[in-house]
């Protein structure tokens, strides 16, 4: 015979064809791991029994690592099934087990061997490498002489009378051998020194509880009553600490010894150190619960936590505070920034949320900007403001200013309120709660927060069915435009007006902007709608140009997403262009917290508009924070007093002064005020005194429709001072 013609090379064997079958994926991960170390390139993984019969029937595997205990399809059903497809009989199988009992029922259905759970990297690697080399061997034999077969049966053969040796000891393989007394102590150790670095001759004497008792969470009692009723035990797991305060793992077999008159004298076994292994579990575990970008626990955990929360409270009589939070305009930091410095924020707001509560509290990230806190009431509380002073906390380490890459960001936040159990009793019902309530939060402007109550649910119905009418209204032309008149304080003629947007739904009526600008934001659309509304408004200000009502400048507001568009000065080119109006008749308002949330960019920016000569404006000037220092950088050309200032005008002396500052601050910077909201005679009076260049509101006009407006401008460029418009 010619044997030395039939060779499976080392090659041969490391780019053999692999298939683990495996429910769990931390042993998939495992098994894995431990082949491409050593060196084995194709490698298949699922955790699918019922996927097994097709792939292998289109790879032809040289091997299948088959686990015999899996849900819906077992290792015996899959073998069965398998066994249509190799109609030689010859099954590539490893059976994968932690059941003595099943090994052998698993090497007459078909397997060619097995291997024991956890898992003995030398036996392991051992018994795949001797598989695939008569895998291999059986495969050529397909395609050679009568000769190359009889190898190979010789080969099997030979493994075959292996395997008897190979059952008796494959509980028993491992890292090394140990015996103990009759009263469990250790009386022999093999190994002259563990992985771990501790010398064996240190445990001599000892009891294995004795030098791991450091530990908890070994089931010590039910290892010592397998001791007491001397039986054999496997696969039996504990963890120690070492002599450095290394916590380690080992997994140890062992049977009990008997002299020849049935005297017990002690056990036998082997051990192994499976650290790595644990910690490779560990950390896959801990992945499993945890956001991966800061650290915090995830929806998951989160949910187990507030399920835990609920159970305690429930049997205490306790309250559950559960806290949606969420970033107000964040979209603007990662459009600014990027993701990646989007992310560095979101790992900043991260700490500060864990720095502003309790030990007992927990703090989890649900992905983008959306944080849930649950804030369980321990037994000494008894006071809801607890809840409150907490949000303010909150709210107050959100709001400090954040500086990244030279970009300083004032962030703020929305936090909505449900609590157990007047607001839901499952953790469900209370994250979904909670989560309404902070759309309401929002819906309010921002910065602020909401407790849940059930009303909030016909608000939510009714916002989600706007949000769906909303990705249609530009295409279906369902927003309109109204103008509101911007009079000259000192002789009363229109100088200007503000362009409005309106949505005509079709079901709802005439809908304000403060029901769905904050939707457009979310989603996205407000870069569309904003376009929209500026290239109406020059359009109609050209018209009424061409009509003879010129020399009236139109204000169009700027959302914080169009200001961030880095085509925004292009498209601003472009409408001008389009429709003929020249820019010194266009002018943008931006929001004072607008432009606060990056002023180094924000400089930037007006810059670029400022070359189109356009004119800018701040409104609601007074309601965000700028400091008179950034105020002078900005190239503005307006301020525009709060409506809320000119209403206390007339109210209090404090309001008074206010407006006061603003004109003459405005007056000193050679910048033009626009006083908004003016209402009466007496305001009107009052700003005039002041010396208030230009002022807007109800006693001049509503805001109405374009034909209506015209019928102002025909009528007159000079509105009465002392009557209003409806």
């Amino acid at each position: 015979m010619h044997h030395a013609n039939i060779i499976v090379s080392a090659t041969d064997i490391l780019n053999a064809s692999i298939l683990i079958v495996d429910d769990q994926k931390t042993h998939l991960l495992i098994l894995e791991g431990m082949l491409r170390h050593a060196g084995y390139v194709s490698i298949t993984s699922t955790t699918d029994p019922h996927a097994v019969y097709a792939l292998h029937r289109e790879n032809d595997y040289d091997l299948i690592l088959l686990d015999l205990k899996m849900p819906g399809m077992d290792g015996f059903q899959v073998m069965e099934r398998l066994k249509e497809i190799k109609t030689d009989d010859y099954l590539p199988v490893l059976a994968i087990t932690t059941d003595d009992d099943l090994k052998l029922p698993a090497l007459q259905v078909g397997a060619k061997d097995f291997i024991s759970r956890p898992y003995n990297s030398v036996e392991v690697l051992m018994r795949i490498h001797n598989m695939l080399e008569v895998r291999l061997l059986h495969t050529m034999a397909k395609h050679h002489s009568k000769i190359l077969e009889q190898t190979v049966q010789e080969r099997t053969a030979n493994l075959r009378q292996s395997e008897a040796r190979f059952r008796s000891f494959a509980a028993m393989s491992s890292d090394w051998y140990w015996e103990q007394d009759a009263h469990f102590r250790f009386s022999m150790i093999s190994a002259t020194q563990t992985v771990l670095g501790e010398r064996p001759e240190h445990l001599i004497g000892k009891t294995r509880w004795e030098y791991a008792d450091c530990t908890d969470g070994n089931e010590w009692a039910g290892h010592k009553a397998v001791l007491a009723g001397r039986q054999a035990f496997t696969d039996f797991e504990y963890k120690f600490r070492t002599d450095k305060g290394i916590i380690a793992w080992r997994c140890i077999n062992g049977e009990p010894l008997f002299e020849s008159d049935g005297t017990f004298i002690g056990y036998r076994g082997t051990g192994k150190d499976i650290t790595q292994r644990k910690q490779a579990e560990e950390r896959i575990y801990h992945m499993a619960l945890h956001d991966a970008l800061t650290g915090l626990p995830n929806r998951t955990l989160l949910l187990d936590r507030l399920d835990q929360a609920i159970g305690y409270a429930g049997r205490n009589g306790n309250a559950v505070w559960v806290l949606f939070v969420d970033l107000d305009r964040f979209k603007f930091v990662n459009d600014s920034l990027g993701h990646k410095g989007g992310d560095r924020v979101i790992n900043a707001i991260a700490e500060r949320l864990q720095s502003a509560i309790r030990e007992t509290d927990t703090v989890a990230r649900l992905g983008g900007d959306e944080f849930v806190l649950i804030l369980p009431q321990r037994a000494d509380e008894t006071n809801e403001s607890i809840v409150t002073d907490a949000i303010v906390r909150l709210m107050d380490a959100v709001a400090k200013p954040l500086t990244l890459e030279a970009h300083s960001f004032f962030l703020s936040c929305s936090i909505g309120v449900a609590v157990y159990p007047e607001d839901g009793t499952t953790s469900e019902a209370l994250m979904e709660h909670a989560d309404t309530a902070m759309y309401r939060a929002k819906e309010m402007g921002g910065n602020n927060f909401q407790f849940y109550t059930a009303a909030m649910n016909a608000s939510l119905l009714e916002r989600l069915s706007i949000e769906k009418d909303l990705r249609n209204a530009i295409e279906r032309e369902e927003f309109v435009l109204h103008y509101q008149p911007q009079v000259d304080a000192r002789t009363g003629r229109i100088v200007g007006m503000e362009a409005l947007i309106r949505w005509q739904h079709p079901t709802l009526g005439l809908i304000l902007p403060n029901r769905f600008i904050g939707l457009a934001e979310e989603t996205g659309l407000i870069g569309q709608i904003g376009i929209w509304v500026l290239r109406t408004a020059c359009a109609q200000t050209k018209s009424w140009e061409r009509a003879g009502y010129g020399g009236v400048r139109v204000a169009v507001n700027l959302s914080a997403r169009q200001f961030t568009q880095k085509d925004l000065v292009q498209s601003i080119a472009n409408i001008l262009s389009e429709t003929g109006l020249a820019s010194h008749f266009l002018e943008l308002e931006l929001t004072e917290s607008l432009l606060m949330n990056d002023v180094e960019e924000a400089i930037g920016i007006l810059q670029e508009l400022r070359a189109l000569r356009v004119h800018m404006s701040i409104d609601d000037f007074g309601t965000g924070y700028s400091s008179l220092a950034y105020l002078r950088r900005f190239p503005i050309d307006v301020l525009k007093i709060d409506q809320s200032f000119v209403r206390d005008m007339t109210l209090d002396s404090d309001g008074a002064v206010i407006v006061k500052s603003v004109i003459s601050l405005a007056h000193n910077l050679k910048l033009l005020v626009v006083a908004e909201g003016v209402e009466t005679q007496e305001q009107l009076t009052h700003l005039r005194s002041l010396e208030c260049d230009m002022v807007q509101g109800y006693f001049f006009g509503k805001p109405v429709p374009a034909e209506a407006f015209e019928q102002i401008l025909r009528v007159g460029t000079c509105l009465p001072m002392e009557a209003g418009h409806s």
